[in-house]
């Protein structure tokens, strides 16, 4: 038996068999965490934020499962940029609008994400999304938009979301109707620095990011809870997932120096170079936070015959 072997066990995730870290917190919990055993990690700043998040059991297209997913020490980085909205409706389902800053202008961003501790253990992962009007608003949106780019809750539609762990593929692929492959991705967040490669087929670079990180301002738990809802079709109906922040060190800059964003050949810089996008308008970074993922749940959304 190999090492990688012996340090995996094999895991049913409805159907499809997959590899976790033995020992890990998968291993031992199966989503249903010892949350005084998890703040007893030095690399866990309290659980708090936890306790009022009671888990649920659900049926899902990976089988029984517990909802949220709890991620207890996770960074990201988020580029902001304006785009043309002819490029972002050609993108876009019919049933979803860009949330435009002016006629014409909608926002488009590249995320990055590192989750250090959480329910299905270590894993990285990136995004090209799109902002949104929420599904059943028919409004402008100018309050979406300025709650949206003060991250407080925002609206999405991902194209593309590479993870560098098979568990994540499998759960944001066949539970949450993700777009999400396996592949060699990087991403390291300091007070300092941003850094971050998301790799190719063959091994090169599909997109990468070399940048200053903003200073940052620390809040205590629970004081600024920010959320996230994306949308996705499973089946073909559709359906919302929620994701709950909560921001305990962050920092936001809107100028664009200092941020290399390098465009590579791949399916993200694909997915990018579709939007056009013109400029970077924000880039905001938490160095730490925490994070609950809800599982998907049926949402109603605007006919195809408008």
């Amino acid at each position: 038996m190999s090492s990688t072997q012996k340090d995996t066990v094999k895991v049913d995730l409805g159907g499809r068999e997959v590899l976790v870290p033995k020992g890990g917190l998968y291993d031992r919990y199966r989503m249903n965490p010892d949350l005084d055993q998890i703040a007893r990690d030095p690399r866990v700043s309290g659980v708090d934020f936890f306790r009022q998040l009671p888990k649920i059991k659900v049926d899902s297209p990976i089988g029984p499962t517990l909802t949220p997913n709890f991620y207890y020490t996770i960074s990201t980085a988020r580029l902001t940029m304006l785009a043309p909205s002819r490029a972002i409706r050609a993108r876009l389902p019919e049933e979803l609008s860009p949330l435009e800053l002016v006629p014409g202008l909608g926002l488009v961003s590249v995320m990055f994400f590192r989750y250090d501790v959480c329910d299905i253990d270590f894993y990285t992962e990136a995004a090209v999304g799109i902002a949104v009007k929420p599904a059943r608003h028919g409004g402008l949106g100018f309050f979406d938009l300025v709650s949206g780019l003060k991250n407080e809750d925002l609206d999405s539609y991902v194209l593309s979301l590479p993870v560098n762990s098979d568990i994540a593929q499998v759960r944001g692929h066949d539970g949450y109707g993700f777009p999400k492959w396996v592949t060699g991705l990087d991403v390291d967040i300091t007070d300092q620095r941003t850094t971050a490669r998301v790799a190719n087929d063959t091994g090169g670079v599909d997109l990468s990011l070399l940048a200053d990180t903003p200073a940052q301002r620390t809040h205590a738990s629970g004081e600024r809870v920010s959320s996230l809802t994306s949308y996705t079709t499973i089946d073909g109906a559709w359906h919302s997932t929620l994701n709950q922040t909560n921001v305990l060190r962050a920092g936001t800059t809107r100028s664009a120096r200092g941020v290399t964003l390098q465009l590579g050949e791949g399916r993200m810089s694909d997915d990018l170079r579709s939007l056009k996008p013109k400029r970077t308008i924000q880039f905001d970074v938490m160095t730490e936070g925490q994070a609950a993922l809800h599982m998907p749940v049926p949402t109603s959304v605007r006919s195809r015959n408008k």
